[in-house]
């Protein structure tokens, strides 16, 4: 793998990293694919209920108690493997949640006990079923809900827009703490992620970013050749911050319009920056780390590895 020369505007900061080799991604069904196709149910924990294969085969019960904020029901009913990305977000239920971990689940498995965040504080209601993944929150909500997995720590950063905390002496954010606040107390009074980033307020700012690295993305990765973007490393200001690399470009380009949709949403409420990260700052933050690891495998399906160093984690 290599990286590129960064794609910059304002605090925002993707360096592209590129692989003239790849694996065979196709076989890979997403979570926004199986929700709307069918192939994939997401549920309430709850009363029994009866899930049959599509080839008729092995009807299952389940129950696994009674609704709760943190864990949901899953069933791959496809004959593909499932991808889930940490921070996808699934809207519905009684309240709207996020994957808390990358992890691949195997075809027509049995309904899977599915770790999640809330990411809708003020709701716990009876609502339509879940039927959205077309949106992978921003980079200090994934981090909460992936590495530190506290709860009320992902409730702020979602209500405060970043977990980088904000000082006087920093420049102003393009949102302000003020902004969402008053977006809550207007347009999302259950303090629901989609509902206060998808704002008239906040989303006018997003969208002004992620059209104008998405034009210079595209410019600096068009002309590659016997190369294939696969990822990218994310700074904001001169830190860096966050990567999402994939094993094909193929995965990548499913992903990347969300991804690069909440790497704006980070930027706009972080101060506005102008200090630029170098590409071997991105380097470092690459770097094989050496702490503890935790791995979890399916035979013939997938190996999944985590590696936490100092609180800094790679998976």
């Amino acid at each position: 793998m290599a990286l590129l020369e960064p794609v910059s505007y304002e605090n925002l900061m993707v360096f592209p990293v590129v692989s003239s080799s790849g694996y065979d991604t196709s076989a890979f069904l997403t979570l926004e694919d199986g929700l709307s196709n069918g192939e994939v149910t997401v549920r309430e924990q709850g009363a029994d209920a009866i899930y049959r294969n599509r080839d008729a085969s092995h009807p299952v019960a389940q129950n696994y108690g009674g609704p709760s904020v943190n864990q949901l029901v899953l069933v791959n009913h496809s004959k593909r493997p499932l991808l889930l990305l940490a921070g996808e977000l699934v809207s519905g239920g009684k309240q709207d949640r996020v994957i808390a971990k990358d992890r691949i689940v195997a075809p027509f498995s049995e309904p899977l006990p599915l770790n999640v965040f809330c990411v809708e504080h003020g709701r716990w209601s009876s609502g339509s079923q879940f039927n959205q993944a077309k949106t992978i929150v921003h980079p200090s909500v994934r981090e909460q809900a992936a590495v530190k997995q506290k709860q009320g720590d992902v409730w702020a950063a979602v209500t405060g827009g970043s977990a980088v905390r904000a000082r006087q002496s920093l420049p102003r954010r393009r949102v302000s703490s003020a902004d969402l606040e008053a977006t809550i107390q207007s347009e999302a009074p259950t303090q629901s992620y989609s509902k206060i980033y998808e704002s008239r307020r906040v989303s006018t700012s997003v969208e002004s970013v992620v059209s104008e690295i998405q034009r210079r993305f595209r410019k600096e990765t068009s002309g590659l050749k016997g190369e294939r973007v696969v990822g990218v490393v994310v700074a904001y200001g001169g830190e860096v911050a966050w990567s999402d690399i994939f094993a094909s470009d193929e995965l990548f380009n499913q992903y990347w319009s969300k991804l690069l949709r909440s790497y704006a949403v980070e930027a706009v409420a972080r101060p506005t920056l102008r200090e630029k990260a170098s590409a071997d700052d991105a380097r470092e933050f690459l770097r094989r780390l050496n702490g503890r690891e935790q791995t979890e495998s399916e035979p013939g399906v997938y190996r999944w590895r985590e590696v936490n160093e100092g609180g800094v984690v790679a998976d």
